[in-house]
């Protein structure tokens, strides 16, 4: 009998470490594949809104980094950092097109509705569209006609969603689950990897889960 492998992924849209974790996470599965290919893995996505309290427009993402960072150059530090890392794993992340610092709360509710009437690969569609228009294009997250077209061009009919986009500003509950940051990737519902690690240190922490979920199944 094959092994099930279950990973839970907590993240927000506009955290960038949450998409150079995406794509670490796809290299360790990928590696997993390779030396386990019997193992069926599956990954739940869950959003978290890192910052609830941005208005529903959101606000100037300059602004928003002056303040938090408190200078022009901890800010082109920190981009650059940020910069770099993405393109360790071949990601090229365009944050001067940032205009908006966006509320992610009808983001995270739009994924919430898909994970319900999509299939795996439309989830991740989903995925790689609304970081894309964040890091890439420069799109507001924060804005309903953005969030309704970009769930269209995943094949999703526009009434299908646009009940589930308030558009007023309240936080997104969801199900953040016991982490204290993002990203944090759960395996089996147990272990733990907080950050955007290495695909190596994912891979580690899915041979130890499969590992100890073999252990059990052994006679005692």
């Amino acid at each position: 009998m094959s092994l099930r492998l279950r990973i839970d992924v907590y993240f927000d849209f506009i955290c960038p470490w949450c998409l150079i974790g995406k794509r670490q996470l796809e290299i360790a599965r990928e590696l997993l594949r390779a030396e386990q290919p019997d193992v069926q893995i599956s990954t739940v996505w869950h959003g978290v809104q890192l910052l609830p309290e941005l208005p529903v427009k959101g606000e100037p993402f300059s602004q928003f980094y002056l303040k938090r960072l408190g200078n022009a150059d901890a800010v082109h530090m920190r981009q650059a950092q940020v910069q770099q890392a993405a393109a360790g794993v071949g990601l090229a992340i365009d944050l001067s097109g940032i205009a908006t610092m966006p509320n992610t709360a009808d983001a995270h509710r739009l994924l919430e509705r898909i994970n319900l009437l999509g299939n795996s690969e439309q989830i991740d569609a989903l995925l790689e569209r609304l970081f894309a228009a964040y890091f890439q294009y420069g799109e507001d997250l924060g804005c309903r006609e953005t969030l309704i077209a970009i769930a269209q061009s995943c094949g999703f009919d526009a009434g299908a969603v646009a009940d589930c986009l308030h558009d007023d500003g309240r936080p997104f509950v969801g199900n953040p689950g016991p982490v204290s940051g993002v990203p944090c990737f759960q395996f089996d519902r147990q272990l733990k990897v907080l950050g955007a690690q290495p695909a190596e240190a994912l891979l580690g922490a899915m041979r130890e889960t499969l590992l100890e979920k073999q252990r059990e199944r052994q006679p005692a």
